[in-house]
């Protein structure tokens, strides 16, 4: 089964993602269907490795905290855009959260590259006209909406041809307070 982790977002930020991402200029972009905010991506796993997964996560610890949307950016540059996203505030709770997983089951699923907490809105096949694009997403308003992050959540990729991938939880990890 193919597995990452992640924390769920709520409603209200579901719905200014989806208004952000309907404001994007018309590219050939793929767009990001089920909202979440990754903290690892493990790729295909055994059942008895994800068992193992599950019990090492009932084991990361983290308190619960606040977090609100900022900025709208993209990935890896804006000579070379290939994700765009909408960043998290203050990083600090999604990163010790990480490191958290990271502890439990790091020494199975080694961190390939640098941790930055993001929500994907979409990924880019190709874009015609960089600048006009960059000129529109400057211009687009992020709502700073907080948010509580009380838990994750281990989750199984489901790939469907017709649809895109289809998310469920194989288990939901809680905040210790």
């Amino acid at each position: 089964m193919r597995l990452f982790i992640a924390v769920d977002l709520p409603g209200p930020v579901l719905e200014e993602l989806s208004r952000i991402q309907s404001l994007l200029p018309e590219e050939k972009l793929s767009l990001a269907k089920n909202f979440h905010l990754t903290l690892k991506f493990l790729g295909e796993v055994t059942q008895d490795k994800a068992e193992w997964v599950r019990a090492e996560l009932r084991k990361a610890g983290f308190r619960r905290f606040s977090a609100s949307l900022s900025d709208l950016g993209v990935f890896p540059s804006e000579k070379n855009m290939r994700v765009v996203w909408v960043g998290v505030s203050p990083e600090k709770g999604f990163l010790d959260l990480h490191r958290s997983v990271d502890d439990c089951i790091g020494s199975e699923y080694p961190d390939d590259h640098g941790f930055s907490p993001h929500i994907t809105l979409a990924r880019a096949k190709y874009i015609s006209d960089r600048a006009h694009f960059l000129e529109v997403m400057k211009r687009i308003s992020v709502n700073r909406l907080e948010f509580q992050v009380g838990s994750f959540s281990l989750k199984q990729s489901i790939l469907q041809a017709a649809k895109g991938p289809v998310y469920r939880d194989v288990e939901v990890f809680g905040a210790d307070d």
